[in-house]
């Protein structure tokens, strides 16, 4: 199973708590993901089903290169954190 953390402040706004979710890819796991909370797909991807702009997913320690097909690796025991991209002084 691979655990699957948002960050705080998209926690903030919609429910999306850290789950445990079978799957081998990064796509595969979230889309469990969505399954469960479809409110929270339309905050992840957009209309293409690729990774919205201001969203970037870390496996580890190591950001998703494939926005659009979510195609990485994953592995059990691994995390996959969801974090918005803020921008700002």
């Amino acid at each position: 199973m691979v655990h699957v953390v948002f960050t705080a402040n998209l926690a903030r706004h919609l429910h999306c708590p850290e789950l445990e979710l079978p799957g081998s890819t990064v796509r595969e796991v979230l889309d469990h993901y969505f399954a469960a909370h479809p409110q929270v797909r339309r905050y992840v991807l957009d209309d293409q089903n690729a990774l919205q702009r201001h969203v970037n997913v870390f496996v580890e320690d190591h950001p998703t290169l494939d926005r659009t097909r979510l195609s990485e690796s994953v592995k059990d025991g691994q995390t996959i954190f969801v974090f918005q991209a803020l921008s700002g002084g």
